[in-house]
């Protein structure tokens, strides 16, 4: 009978401790769920000021972090051109910027001059096959690359004055602050549809285009 006594006093007492202990410590209240990025824009593989080539609609999406100083992604021009000609109207190439080579961001500058003439693609063309002239590690050849640029069409003289827009450098820096978001380290970097392929060999990038693709149909 004391036994029986003994663990009903208990069980009260741990009641009331209970009852002590959720009055002096509220409950903490919901947290809400965490953002859920919900698309490639909003995950930072795409941004509205990106130049896209390809058709706007395609269901394919590569975002390419580049640099025009750099000899892989001179290399890698005309892959992915062949990649995306396999499969006409479902990829689109986005193209991001990643300065990491001395004078990069001036190459930059003049991209985006040349887009406002309605020439990036083919300034771009120009300054990549002739790359190893004035892209040269440590001592870029800037001036060079302005006269392969107007060679290719360009109007340099408003270029240079469009190149000192504020909006250039806002360009680069918000490539920039993707790139450190999604830890680009090297270029060209590579996601399709915000996938990493599996490798830095072309036919990985190949492969996960073409998977990509054919879940779209």
């Amino acid at each position: 009978m004391k036994s029986r006594t003994l663990v009903i006093g208990v069980a009260a007492l741990a009641l009331v401790v209970f009852a002590v202990a959720a009055w002096l410590y509220p409950r903490q209240a919901p947290q809400p769920p965490s953002p859920v990025v919900g698309t490639i824009e909003e995950a930072g593989y795409v941004r509205p000021h990106s130049f896209v080539i390809g058709s706007a609609d395609a269901p394919v999406t590569i975002s390419e972090f580049f640099d025009p100083s750099c000899e892989a992604c001179r290399a890698y021009y005309p892959i992915v051109k062949q990649i995306m000609d396999r499969h006409p109207d479902q990829v689109k190439l986005v193209l991001r910027y990643a300065p990491f080579h001395d004078g990069s961001d001036e190459a930059v500058k003049m991209l985006e001059a040349a887009r406002l003439q309605d020439l990036f693609i083919p300034v771009l063309e120009a300054l990549l096959a002739r790359q190893p002239e004035w892209a040269v590690h440590g001592a870029p050849n800037i001036d060079l690359a302005w006269q392969i640029a107007g060679e290719a069409g360009l109007d340099v003289e408003r270029a240079r004055e469009d190149a000192k827009r504020p909006g250039m450098l806002g360009v680069i820096n918000a490539d920039l602050a993707d790139i450190e978001a999604l830890g680009v380290t090297q270029t060209p970097t590579f996601f399709v549809n915000g996938k990493a392929p599996a490798s830095t060999d072309p036919q990985a990038l190949a492969d996960l285009v073409s998977s990509e693709v054919a879940k779209g149909q």
